[in-house]
């Protein structure tokens, strides 16, 4: 498998939903193959995980406390492409899931 040229498309996915991110993945992919650009593939991210620890009650039981948790998922995406095609209008263009925030940088 040859790459065609140089340029490429890195976009990096981050959400709080496993889900979203999947679905968002998919519809960057159906994107890509509807234009016959060459995808390198997705790599996934560490998890990042937020930890946080709440008093039950201000005045009394200190020793009572809640801990929740928000984990971040991330993905990236490498894009090699031709110069004649326009992937980045493509991709600014893309409607994806509002919760999935996404990042894109040209090289």
């Amino acid at each position: 498998m040859e790459i065609k040229s140089n340029q490429k498309i890195r976009v990096r996915l981050e959400s709080f939903n496993r889900e979203l991110l999947n679905t968002s993945i998919q519809k960057i992919s159906e994107i890509i193959r509807d234009t016959g650009v060459y995808k390198a593939g997705v790599a996934s991210l560490p998890t990042d995980k937020r930890i946080y620890c709440v008093l039950r009650s201000p005045h009394v039981n200190k020793d009572s406390r809640e801990h929740f948790e928000i984990r971040t998922y991330k993905r990236i995406i490498e894009i090699y492409y031709d110069a004649s095609v326009n992937i980045f209008d493509l991709l600014v263009k893309s409607d994806l899931p509002p919760g999935v925030f996404y990042r894109i940088c040209i090289s």
